[in-house]
């Protein structure tokens, strides 16, 4: 498949879900009444589900809680990955590496959904601790991946030069090696949000973080799966947002990492380095 058409199949995949999860409650509406239980017709568009709710209203509700959430997750645990990750990898204080890797290789032992219904069992968290939690358990990888990229970029002649020029650490960190990463970090960026996703929707799916009747996704496959050849709708309809959604988003980041390796490439045959640094143009401007 071609970038341009990647692209705009992922747009599209993406578009649904997020319209429908941000605005979708704006247009709700006001509850109806409820009819029979995982029933077609009567007035609802996509039937009622396992209460005799209308199951489109669920939809428009239920989106919100499992997106937010599942953003929130993946960029909190990226605001702590990242830095831990530069540390540790830029660090010439092999204990400093070590205190701050080692404990997250305990947390990287335990799986990741087991830590969250341990911590369930301690505490009920509601949707702001379900973020936290998922982001918790994505630190440990994420900060791994970061301190493996940066150590490559770190080993760079580059980087021994800024600091023989006596730069400063956050521009070696930020400027230097940050901007070299961003390539691998956006590649893994499409990924974890497809599995904060996972985690997220499981979590709820197991009733954690929210109430076991609450309008969420995830909690109508789960509630209405019982039904399933029934009234499918109460299923379908939020399994196949929620696939859109991280089918599409893992999608665009493939077409725009597509688009900038290709720019990338571009740059490197318009302009070749010559023997003392200097750069040697191809093509037409050879012969200008």
């Amino acid at each position: 498949m071609r970038h341009p058409a990647r692209f705009a199949l992922g747009l599209a995949l993406v578009a649904v879900p997020l319209v429908l999860a941000l605005v979708g409650p704006v247009f709700a509406g006001e509850p109806g009444p409820r009819g029979a239980s995982l029933t077609l017709g009567g007035g609802h568009r996509l039937g009622t589900d396992f209460v005799g709710r209308d199951v489109w209203q669920q939809v428009l509700h239920g989106g919100r809680p499992v997106v937010l959430t599942a953003l929130a997750a993946t960029a909190l645990s990226y605001m702590v990955a990242v830095p831990v990750g530069l540390f540790g990898a830029l660090t010439h204080h092999r204990w400093l590496e070590e205190a701050l890797m080692r404990p997250l290789d305990v947390l990287l032992a335990v799986p990741s959904l087991l830590m969250i219904l341990l911590a369930a069992t301690v505490f009920s968290p509601g949707a702001v601790g379900l973020a936290l939690l998922v982001a918790l358990v994505n630190v440990p990888d994420a900060a791994r991946l970061v301190r493996a990229a940066a150590a490559e970029v770190a080993a760079r002649p580059a980087v021994e030069a800024l600091r023989m020029q006596g730069e400063s650490w956050w521009r070696m960190a930020v400027g230097y090696v940050g901007r070299s990463m961003v390539r691998t970090l956006a590649a893994d960026a499409g990924t974890r949000l497809t599995g904060v996703l996972y985690l997220v929707a499981t979590a709820a799916f197991l009733g954690v973080g929210v109430a076991p009747d609450a309008a969420d996704w995830a909690v109508m496959v789960d509630r209405n799966r019982t039904g399933l050849f029934v009234q499918p709708w109460a299923v379908v309809v939020p399994a196949l947002l929620i696939v859109g959604l991280t089918t599409g988003t893992n999608l665009l980041f493939d077409a725009a990492l597509a688009k900038g390796g290709g720019r990338a490439a571009r740059q490197s045959r318009r302009t070749l380095p010559g023997p003392r640094g200097t750069g040697i143009r191809t093509g037409k401007e050879a012969h200008l």
